[in-house]
């Protein structure tokens, strides 16, 4: 009698690849451009170029990351770019679409950032158990929402550009991150660093 074996197919989590690279890469990017022109650094004429950046790549991206993230078993992951996927998202039809009356829409923004402020500010604390880059890259992300949050309230152009040039460190932050994903993985090894 022949011996036959029958090997069970490897479990779906290990046959995915890493889609931290490709979430945290979409929310540098997305973030970066936004930041651009939060900081005052591009003519805010043109700050719609960011709306289509927002839906595809910030928004439909991330989010596609994070259900990745669920399906390797990573509730950090999901969680964090399925959250920041439907961030851009809304962010894409809140200052694309939504015709938020001139006199509220200060308030509307503010109430806005300073929630996704609070999320994040609570998403640092499992932050500490990822690695160093990404637990930076909350918490600049936090004290970008919440200098964003506060320039809207008290319509204060000075502090909503500090909060751009906070958003330009998280990008960078983020950006470092996604390199060094896509790299140490694609080598098989750490090759870039992330504490």
């Amino acid at each position: 009698m022949t011996d036959v074996r029958v090997t069970e197919p490897a479990p779906i989590a290990t046959r995915l690849a890493d889609p931290l690279p490709l979430g945290i890469g979409a929310f540098a990017l997305t973030t970066f451009v936004l930041s651009m022109f939060n900081a005052g650094l591009l003519d805010a004429a043109a700050e719609p170029a960011v709306f289509g950046l927002a839906l595809a790549y910030g928004g439909i991206a991330q989010f596609g990351a994070g259900i990745w993230e669920f399906a390797r078993g990573n509730t950090f992951g999901a969680t964090a770019f399925c959250s920041f996927g439907a961030f851009w998202i809304s962010f894409w039809w809140l200052t694309g679409f939504a015709e938020l009356p001139e006199e509220a829409a200060s308030a509307g923004l503010g109430i806005y950032l300073l929630a996704w402020g609070i999320f994040t500010l609570y998403m640092i604390i499992p932050a500490i158990k990822v690695n160093t880059t990404v637990l930076i890259v909350f918490i600049l992300l936090a004290i970008t929402f919440f200098l964003l949050s506060i320039g809207e309230f008290a319509q204060n152009v000075t502090v909503g550009h500090l909060g751009g040039y906070a958003g330009l460190a998280t990008a960078l932050v983020a950006w470092y991150a996604s390199f060094a994903g896509v790299t140490n993985e694609t080598f098989g090894r750490q090759v870039i660093p992330m504490g």
